[in-house]
């Protein structure tokens, strides 16, 4: 991802060359003027204004690549990475595809960040030309061919052929100062690409439960680092809101409100719908009967079957809405009804290549690799969710033309998305070295007992219940703190839905997503530790600084123009290290999709934070009279620097913070 710096650097040269030779090029045409007009002469007038609009759009494009590239914030560590990249190449010309490992330092006293690759480097020459040089030797003759540049200060060889890489303060301080003057930018990226991430997903007359959290937590956090780095980010909810369950629902509705085409039925809880459809289904034969023709009927598109069936889904789609507003999540419906027109021509394209296999009737077919055959038709002539799934597929690759498609679902529906996207791959739809096809799997929630997280009679806890739970149990925790006698009621509230949802959020995500991790209320609302309560708190903290010092937001932009950052103390050196991070994080997460890494390093840089702040002061006061005797103004720009890159990693984690708690 990141050989997009050279690339770009490229791309701005070629420009600029094009630029020069079409400006000389109108200079030419220019002593065409004077004379008398003619055919041959029109044209050249007309290749003439051609030639003057596509020098105005170049210029405006370059001009546009050189403001991004001002702005973008820069990934040191794979700046570090191109750096070793060069001076292994020009040091070992004959070695192919060398191992290029860079990290940051563990410890401050091996620098800011370590070069591992000469080990493996040793052992790479023994193997290809019988070689022995120690990793040390390697190591030095890599740290003579480093480039001049100017990130790097110096660099030291260590044990038995660590580089240890030291950062120029001069550079951290400048990049302080762009992140400040700028805002928190993202990275710069190679290409716009197209996203289609496929989250939430409840079912149609089920409500939404704790299992749906999950993915309706994470797939929103992806979308928000998605849009912030630039891509074209499509949010879809593939709603189950098609299939055989319809028919006993539409044969109840007709039971229970007969005149449901004219008056609109009072169903008010659709839970308890469906359990009773669900019950008359498996024991009354006749209105089992009655539901397969409902079936029959809607999917024929009968116009009173298809108003029964929106009717269902609004009672529905209302009851989601307020637990997306809740959680502040947007989304694009798209359900399996969506696709079911595609159905029988992704049926006929298996066939017509051959891919298709009768078994007692049902049309299936075998994917290499894949242990489980997909069910494409059944023998009834109906579609199944294989069917569905494969022409979602298609859709999004073909008339979304997606570069990247992202389901995140449980890990359950491993095997079964494996297969899909394995007979995409096999027909043809999409190359995996071209288009990102990815199933982002995570585990179930657990009660404290470590069981499937469950109410005390065994049913599944609806999320609607456990977000006012949420909200009363936040409250509490803000009056036992009597936050509520300093907080204004507007502010209590705003405080109490911070803390409720935010906590909940980033409960599950500070997780690896690809485990099961345990609902606790009083781990979650802990201000202790690694959670969202404690960072919440530490960036009101933050924000407070400068308030009470009564340094305002225009105060802090001039001096973040003219007020160099000092980073001579060791706290503010790793501070300022630390808060520069955030793109590598980013990019990190676009690489794996694992969001607890950016819930860690916010973890990291407000604890690096509190040993800046306990160390360094930013405002001094005299000590008879407690008034303000002198501010440092690079340690409070080191404090706004701190909070806006907080809040920008809490925006990309839907976490709303407040000003004052």
């Amino acid at each position: 991802m990141e050989a997009h710096v050279a690339q770009y650097s490229s791309r701005l040269l070629q420009q600029e060359k094009e630029i020069k030779l079409l400006a000389a090029e109108i200079d030419r045409l220019k002593n065409f003027d004077c004379l008398e007009v003619s055919p041959s002469l029109e044209g050249l007038r007309d290749e003439n204004t051609k030639l003057k609009y596509r020098l105005n759009v170049l210029q405006k494009s370059l001009q546009e690549e050189r403001n991004k590239s001002r702005k973008s914030m820069i990934n040191i560590n794979s700046r570090v990475q191109e750096i070793f990249r060069d001076a292994i190449k020009a040091a070992y010309p004959d070695l192919e595809n060398p191992p290029l490992a860079v990290t940051p330092s563990q410890q401050p006293k091996f620098g800011d960040y370590q070069c591992n690759s000469a080990m493996s480097i040793t052992k790479m020459l023994l193997k290809t030309s019988e070689q022995k040089v120690s990793p040390r030797e390697i190591a030095d003759h890599i740290s003579r061919n480093i480039p001049d540049n100017e990130y790097t200060e110096k660099v030291e060889i260590a044990g038995p052929g660590f580089i240890n890489v030291h950062l120029r303060k001069d550079f951290v301080s400048k990049q302080l100062s762009s992140l400040l003057v700028n805002g928190v930018q993202p990275p710069a990226i190679e290409n716009r690409k197209k996203v289609v991430v496929d989250f939430s997903s409840p079912n149609i007359a089920k409500e939404m439960h704790v299992g749906h959290l999950r993915s309706t937590i994470i797939g929103d956090s992806m979308c928000r680092l998605f849009e912030f780095v630039g891509y074209d980010v499509l949010r879809l909810n593939h709603l189950g809101d098609w299939g055989t369950q319809f028919g006993m629902l539409i044969a109840h509705l007709q039971d229970k409100f007969p005149d449901f085409l004219t008056v609109s039925p009072p169903i008010g809880d659709l839970q308890a719908f469906y359990k009773e459809s669900k019950r008359r289904f498996d024991t009354e034969e006749e209105f089992k009967k009655r539901a397969y023709q409902c079936v029959v009927l809607l999917q024929s598109k009968n116009p009173d079957f298809i108003k029964a069936w929106k009717l269902i889904c609004d009672v529905s789609r209302k009851e989601f809405q307020k637990i997306y507003d809740c959680l502040d999540i947007k989304l694009i419906e798209r359900g399996e009804s969506y696709y079911q027109d595609m159905m029988k021509d992704i049926v006929q394209e298996f066939e017509d290549r051959g891919f298709v296999q009768m078994d007692d009737g049902r049309k299936i077919v075998f994917v290499p690799g894949c242990s489980v055959p997909l069910t494409i038709m059944k023998s009834d002539g109906g579609f199944t969710y294989d069917t569905s799934d494969l022409a979602a597929l298609k859709q999004r690759l073909f008339e979304e033309k997606a570069d990247i498609i992202v389901y995140v679902v449980d890990s359950g529906q491993s095997v079964h998305l494996q297969t899909i996207y394995a007979a995409g791959q096999m027909i043809g739809w999409y190359d995996p070295a071209v288009t990102r096809v990815v199933h982002a799997a995570f585990g179930v929630v657990l009660g404290e007992d470590k069981k499937k997280f469950k109410t005390r009679s065994g049913d599944t806890v609806r999320l609607i219940e456990l977000l006012e739970e949420g909200l009363k149990r936040s409250m509490d925790k803000l009056k036992d703190k009597e936050r509520d006698k300093v907080l204004t009621e507007e502010e209590l509230k705003a405080a109490q839905i911070s803390v409720a949802f935010g906590c909940i959020k980033y409960a599950d995500l500070s997780h690896n997503r690809m485990n099961d991790y345990i609902f606790s209320f009083d781990k979650m609302l802990d201000d202790r530790g690694n959670t969202a309560a404690y960072l919440l708190y530490a960036f009101t903290r933050i924000r407070s600084i400068a308030r009470l010092a009564n340094i305002d937001e225009e105060m802090l932009q001039k001096a973040a123009r003219e007020t160099k950052i000092l980073l001579d103390h060791e706290k503010e050196w790793k501070l300022g290290k630390c808060i520069l991070r955030f793109p590598e994080i980013l990019q990190k997460i676009l690489d794996d999709l694992l969001l607890h890494t950016l819930c860690d390093y916010l973890y990291e840089l407000a604890t690096t934070f509190t040993e800046f702040y306990d160390n360094c002061y930013c405002v001094e006061k005299d000590r008879q009279t407690g008034m303000i005797a002198k501010v440092n103004m690079w340690r409070m720009l080191l404090c706004e620097a701190t909070a806006a890159v907080m809040a920008k990693g809490f925006d990309i984690l839907g976490i709303k913070p407040v000003q004052k708690m």
